[in-house]
């Protein structure tokens, strides 16, 4: 049996063909769009298995350390390692900031961590780790750090020594790994002037520097260029153990807030990345209908070109299935065309994106229905013209 639709696409095949790539490009940017959503969710995800954590000990009434701030102080951990099911307890500190090298900025999160604890990179991917107290730096490969290179956090220069992979912050950001002594001096402590200006204000201050009381105006100063903050304790629970019953233990004995992998997770995607998330889906939307109208104009278009070949098959005969079925299967054909070179190029320029960009098959198989699905829709306004299509115009002229 001919194919009546293949026919009118052989006749036409350069503007379908150039239809489809447009139409393509269309659907590969609204893949895109889902695979930065899809990419989001797994950078929380990642960065939450990458810390090591089944617990996280935060200021209480607070959501922190990802979603909001949060300060407790460095020796809250000691207490938790005496708490019945906890194998481990570490500090840990987080700070986004500009990492400058050289003339340039990256935007990275610095992560302050001890090693051999939860909060340390659990690979490298070159390099080596961090063997001194201070001034040396993990980089995620992402920031485009190289081993042996000079960066400067705040007012310190740190030399990186080794490079790790997908440590990323909830949005994206590479992460830094410095030890916790100089994670907590880049993020608590003042500047050398604020420093200066502080001791003179607290020298002026006649109850902080009472004659009669000797070395307390020296405890006030060396208290102001201390700091005993962090944001957070990572917890690990010991075999065996619940991790929702040790985090119940914390809350009520501890004081602090404590949440759990699956509550933490819950924060990040649900909260934390909600809005971005409603963002893409309106514009998933808005191409969604965009595409229906390309697709409705293309094919209308091609339907109006040819009345007179459609008023010619039903002068002869031809049943309106069969040329609704000749409408349908090009729109259908225009879709696959579309849907393939759309995929193609997602596939081709995500990587090349700044964040990352997942693209999972599930979505490519409700993107290819959701497309055949719109392709059929905007085809009916081509199909009732065609049947409105009186059989006598072929004959008059």
């Amino acid at each position: 049996m001919i194919s009546l639709a293949g026919r009118d696409i052989l006749h036409s095949w350069g503007r379908f063909v150039l239809t489809g790539l447009g139409l393509g490009l269309l659907i590969g940017v609204t893949l895109t769009m889902a695979g930065v959503y899809r990419g989001m969710v797994d950078d929380a995800r990642v960065m939450l298995g990458n810390s090591g954590a089944d617990l996280w000990a935060v200021q209480k009434d607070t959501q922190g350390p990802y979603a909001e701030s949060s300060s407790i102080r460095d020796d809250v951990y000691r207490d938790l390692l005496g708490l019945e099911g906890v194998a481990q307890a570490a500090n840990v500190t987080y700070l986004t900031m500009q990492v400058r090298r050289g003339d340039t900025e990256v935007r990275a999160m610095v992560v302050g961590f001890e090693p051999g604890h939860p909060g340390e990179p659990a690979f490298l991917t070159a390099g080596r780790r961090i063997t001194r107290g201070h001034y040396e730096a993990l980089a995620d490969a992402a920031t485009g750090f190289a081993v042996g290179e000079r960066i400067r956090i705040r007012r310190h220069d740190y030399s990186v020594v080794g490079l790790t992979r997908r440590m990323v912050s909830s949005g994206g950001d590479p992460m830094v790994f410095v030890s916790l002594k100089d994670a907590q001096e880049a993020q608590f402590l003042k500047d050398n002037d604020a420093i200066v200006n502080e001791r003179a204000r607290t020298a002026a201050n006649p109850a902080l520097n009472r004659p009669g009381v000797p070395g307390l105006l020296e405890a006030i100063t060396a208290s102001q260029v201390t700091n005993r903050n962090v944001n957070a304790v990572l917890v690990t629970v010991r075999d065996g153990h619940a991790p929702e019953e040790v985090a119940a233990g914390i809350r009520r004995w501890q004081h602090l807030q404590a949440y759990t992998r699956a509550q933490m997770e819950e924060i990040l995607i649900a909260k934390l990345i909600s809005t971005a998330a409603k963002q893409i889906g309106m514009f998933l939307v808005i191409l969604a209908i965009v595409s229906a109208a390309i697709v409705a104009f293309i094919i209308y278009t091609m339907t109006l070109g040819k009345i007179r070949e459609i008023a010619v098959l039903k002068l002869i005969g031809t049943r309106d299935r069969t040329i609704a079925s000749m409408i349908l299967q090009q729109a259908l054909g225009l879709g696959l065309i579309g849907f393939s070179v759309g995929k193609i190029a997602a596939t081709a320029w995500g990587p090349a994106f700044p964040k990352y960009v997942l693209l999972e098959p599930g979505d490519a198989v409700r993107g290819f229905v959701v497309v055949m699905v719109v392709c059929a829709v905007a085809s009916s306004l081509a199909i009732r013209a065609a049947l409105k299509v009186d059989p006598a115009t072929a004959i008059g002229g």
